[in-house]
């Protein structure tokens, strides 16, 4: 089913006038955080990465200024989502039988309709295999029936000793609707950059500037030979329980690697050009529209981090300024979120 498999995006105020009282304040609002969530201050940095350092979309550099907001510390949990949907009875997109309607919005004019045998409820399953290449990855994404957020590898597995894991298999949309029901959001990509770069705004990964070390890893990502071999260093084949590697000094986990991140924003292959010849761009929306030349018709939304299948030989999606971008009704077992709150 290759039209599920889309694997394939406060500013410094008072800082120089008013010195101590805006330590101050920036304390009191630490202090402040809503549960298990930190304050992220605001500042203008460059997004983006020159024209050879990156893939088109990443380029150019520009210069943005965002504004002050509280981020989850942790990736939402599968104890989370599970109360959410005990009192809403949401029903995930993986969940739910795909309709017609619903796919052929994504796919090119006169595309002929998918027979019924397909059209069933299921989600995309990482599968380690040996690869020639690394053109095709539909060697090793499946699509599996019935795998979901409670079936993670399909319908013979469970979350039940995962509670404390990121949850998987959740579309752009279950994602935006768990953050309403928590009062909250998905972050913009220029917020989510901002809390990685931890206050080293050339910071390339989320720990700073060393490349991840596979003697001792930096956060839950893929070691040895990608698809094929994971020598799991860092003590997890697959997702890792949230908070497992050391946080930045916002007190922040997990922003590279563990899992993908959706942001809220449409991916435009096109939108940092835009914003370069803006000049500064105050707290960035993303795109107003989406597109992606391989794909055309869908319209795309943008996830950030890496995950625990991400390797410098193939992914390096742990980069800060790494852009991946995804279907928003797709779901992958190695794709969650975290929420934020603006103030």
């Amino acid at each position: 089913m290759k039209y599920c498999k889309s694997i394939t995006l406060l500013y410094i105020l008072f800082a120089f006038l008013t010195c101590n009282s805006f330590g101050e304040k920036q304390q009191n609002k630490s202090a402040d955080a809503p549960y298990n969530m930190a304050w992220v201050e605001g500042a203008q940095f460059e997004m983006g990465v020159n024209e050879n350092e990156g893939h088109p979309g990443e380029f150019p550099k520009h210069k943005v200024e965002v504004s002050g907001f509280y981020i989850d510390k942790y990736e939402v949990t599968n104890k989370q989502f599970s109360e959410f949907v005990e009192a809403t009875g949401y029903i995930t997109t993986a969940e739910r039988k795909p309709t017609w309607d619903e796919l052929k919005s994504q796919l090119p004019p006169g595309t002929e309709r998918f027979p019924d045998s397909i059209m069933k409820a299921g989600s995309i399953v990482f599968n380690s295999t040996k690869v020639d290449s690394y053109n095709d990855y539909t060697q090793w994404w499946k699509w599996e029936l019935g795998a979901n957020w409670k079936h993670p590898k399909g319908v013979n597995s469970g979350i039940e000793s995962l509670m404390d894991h990121p949850v998987v298999h959740v579309s752009w949309f279950d994602a935006m609707s768990y953050a309403k029901w928590a009062g909250k959001d998905l972050p913009t990509e220029a917020e989510w950059v901002l809390a990685a770069m931890d206050k080293n705004f050339k910071a390339i990964y989320p720990w700073g500037n060393t490349r991840p070390n596979d003697k001792k890893p930096q956060a839950n990502y893929f070691q040895g030979k990608f698809p094929e071999t994971n020598l799991n260093s860092d003590g997890y084949a697959n997702t890792a329980p949230v908070g497992s590697f050391k946080p930045n000094s916002y007190g922040v986990y997990d922003l590279g690697g563990n899992v993908w991140e959706w942001c809220k924003d449409y991916y435009h292959i096109d939108y940092f050009k835009e914003c370069k010849e803006k000049g500064l761009v105050r707290d960035p929306q993303g795109s107003e529209t989406s597109y992606d030349p391989m794909t055309p018709y869908m319209k795309k939304r943008i996830t950030k981090g890496g995950s625990f299948l991400c390797n410098d030989s193939y992914c390096g999606g742990y980069k800060i300024n790494m852009r991946m971008n995804s279907d928003p009704y797709s779901s992958q077992d190695h794709t969650g979120f975290r929420c934020v709150i603006r103030k």
